[in-house]
């Protein structure tokens, strides 16, 4: 395993969190293992692990690219990581507002019922 790969592993793990992180390793098969490397190597190590951005920036990046690609369960995914490094219930709304307007309301639309699933399971919304 390359440097590169252990460090991606370990932001991948510090984003994603330890439970995702298990229940990921214990799905790892023969068929997986070169996707998951991939990942592990490229978009963990080399991209999430480079200086030039703080997590929490690079967190509301992505759910504004996950928004715009209809990319809800991979948005779910990444509305924990965006919690994990930070950022705030607004900040995520303001982003998925954003995207909403740029993106397409159906876009935005998705994106919103896949982060208030994420929220209300993590009890940080209320009844308006």
């Amino acid at each position: 395993m390359s440097d590169l790969q252990k460090n991606g592993r370990e932001v991948l793990r510090r984003v994603l969190g330890d439970a995702y992180f298990e229940k990921r390793e214990a799905g790892r098969n023969s068929f997986n293992n070169d996707a998951r490397e991939l990942v592990e190597t490229y978009c963990f190590g080399a991209i999430w692990g480079r200086p030039g951005l703080p997590a929490h920036t690079r967190s509301l990046i992505l759910l504004g690219m996950l928004t715009a690609l209809g990319k809800g369960a991979e948005l779910k995914m990444h509305v924990v990581g965006a919690l994990n490094n930070g950022c705030s219930v607004d900040e995520i709304k303001e982003v998925l507002l954003q995207a909403m307007v740029y993106c397409g309301v159906p876009a935005g639309v998705e994106a919103f019922r896949a982060t208030e699933e994420v929220l209300a399971a993590q009890n940080l919304i209320d009844k308006a």
